[in-house]
């Protein structure tokens, strides 16, 4: 079977993500950002992520202008951010807290919404398809005690924990 893009899309919209606002500070001092699932872990060793930009992001200058970007993901409050920052809208900011990093070239931190955050710094960009894929180190990090926001197909859901003791798992094996 031939992969298009569209079989691509339901591959990997069949599963739960987490979301992300993957923001920047332009070298003029304005912040940009946008939604995204596309942030992996790469080395815990060498603690670094990796995010994946479309060529036609506004916010991929001022990632490739300050070599610096803050990923906050999105605990269960920030929905609406998460639409508003996927959108199209000129101020995706005007609505929504934020401090300025202090390691990341002061990307937007945006405390108030976030599960947690990570600072970082590009250690190499790669170009793919249409796409950039950012490798960078994180320089900072903060996590904080809320449920997290998850994607699947066009839909929002949170994280509902299911506790099974040990001896729970065993009889389920």
């Amino acid at each position: 079977m031939d992969v298009g893009s569209a079989r691509f899309s339901e591959l990997f919209g069949s599963f739960p993500t987490p979301i992300a606002i993957v923001t920047a500070m332009d070298g003029e001092g304005q912040p940009f950002g946008f939604t995204s699932n596309a942030v992996c872990a790469v080395s815990a060793a060498d603690p670094s992520l990796l995010i994946s930009v479309g060529k036609g992001s506004r916010t991929l200058p001022a990632i490739m202008s300050s070599q610096a970007f803050a990923v906050n993901f999105l605990a269960a409050s920030g929905q609406v951010a998460s639409q508003v920052f996927a959108s199209k809208a000129t101020d995706k900011f005007a609505n929504t807290q934020w401090r300025p990093s202090a390691v990341a070239q002061g990307a937007p931190l945006l405390v108030d919404i976030a599960l947690s955050y990570a600072e970082c710094k590009v250690e190499n960009a790669i170009e793919v398809g249409d796409h950039w894929l950012f490798i960078a180190r994180v320089e900072g990090t903060a996590v904080f005690p809320r449920e997290p926001l998850l994607y699947r197909r066009g839909d929002y859901g949170f994280w509902s924990p299911q506790n099974i003791d040990a001896a729970e798992l065993s009889a389920v094996r």
